[in-house]
């Protein structure tokens, strides 16, 4: 069920690409709540100030879940943006709810790289490094700058999380900084510089539009789970690789590794690890285990050989630590993972850094 509320702009707290986080007074409250953050979509709903009336959904607000810890302009009711210009694309995305986007896919007939896209079938031995969570990204490609050299990273957005790329703060800080170079948004994600249809046609976007060197696939802020083996959005994961082998590409497997998470199902090597690259991953990946002293990366790297071994079509890689956490130091993003930064659980971001320094050596 979804929990509405009408209120007024107070504040405008700051803006990134595609999003504006506001200050709103509410007209009655939402819990214990008079005012809340909020959070609009100008591709959406248009540019929010200080004075507006705004329709916002607070459910998740309500329900304290930590991703989704803001209220959600839904119509600026007094101000709705003007209708947009006519224009090519017919790929309509989070389809048939009330904010369904019509876009233009990187593929379809109307797209300026659809002769280029037709055939294409393979991604030519393309680095594509998949992650359970999204803050996995930016230490993936402090990994990948950690090896040196000058390669052009492309993140591929699945639909598991958020599905607007515009939530995604570290996103906007990465492209500004120039680490990342493309996005594009698969299945029911949307907003990137190409919009793909599956992760299949995102990929071949990356190679034959985008020219990437390596690919970081992971879904938005926001990943659900429901503590149980099979009920995560990261199982997708396994997915990925496998749509990155069909294609041609070298899939680089990139550990979910905590030293800090309370639960034990998530401690050294995730189960989520476990099952997306030991169950549904049919396509052989490199699995990266960085190499290091300590009681920690003992058991993950025998949790890691663990999952090759009975699996049998994986290869375990094993990658030094040495300038890993200094390339993490240098990050533009504040790194975050399960509200934990690099001081409290540094083995989170340390496995994921890996994967992109190996993926970095697979480039041509």
């Amino acid at each position: 069920m979804i929990s509405w509320r009408d209120g007024v702009v107070r504040a405008v707290r700051g803006s990134w690409a595609g999003a504006v986080e506001l200050e709103v007074d509410l007209d009655r409250p939402a819990g214990d709540r008079s005012s809340v953050r909020a959070l609009a979509y100008t591709a959406l709903v248009g540019e929010p100030e200080v004075g507006y009336r705004v329709t916002l959904t607070v459910s998740a607000l309500v329900r304290g879940l930590g991703t989704g810890g803001y209220a959600m302009v839904v119509a600026l009711p007094d101000r709705l943006p003007a209708d947009p210009p006519p224009g090519p694309g017919h790929v309509v995305k989070a389809r048939y709810t009330p904010l369904q986007p019509m876009l233009l896919g990187v593929d379809e007939q109307e797209s300026p790289w659809h002769e280029r896209m037709r055939d294409a079938d393979d991604v030519g031995g393309l680095a594509v490094v998949v992650a359970d969570l999204h803050s996995a990204l930016p230490a993936v490609i402090a990994g990948v700058r950690a090896a040196g050299g000058d390669r052009k990273v492309a993140y591929v957005m699945t639909d598991g999380g958020a599905l607007p790329l515009a939530f995604s703060r570290s996103v906007a800080q990465l492209r500004e900084a120039g680490w990342l170079a493309a996005t594009i948004t698969a299945g029911q994600a949307f907003g990137g510089d190409h919009e793909a249809v599956n992760v299949h046609t995102a990929l071949l976007a990356a190679r034959h539009v985008v020219d990437a060197d390596v690919v970081v696939v992971t879904q938005g802020p926001g990943n659900l789970g429901t503590g149980t083996r099979w009920g995560f959005s990261g199982v997708a994961a396994g997915e990925a690789v496998n749509a990155a082998a069909a294609l041609g590409g070298r899939p680089v497997a990139a550990l979910r590794v905590s030293q800090a998470d309370p639960r034990d199902r998530h401690r050294g090597v995730s189960h989520h690890s476990t099952t997306a690259y030991g169950r549904v991953a049919l396509g052989r990946a490199d699995v990266v285990v960085p190499v290091a002293d300590g009681e920690l990366w003992t058991r993950v790297h025998e949790q890691a050989a663990g999952l090759c071994e009975p699996v049998g079509r994986h290869r375990l890689v094993e990658v030094p630590v040495t300038g890993l956490r200094a390339a993490l130091e240098d990050s533009p993003v504040r790194l975050s993972t399960m509200g934990r930064g690099l001081e409290e659980d540094e083995a989170a971001f340390i496995a994921s850094a890996a994967a992109g320094a190996h993926a970095a050596t697979l480039t041509t």
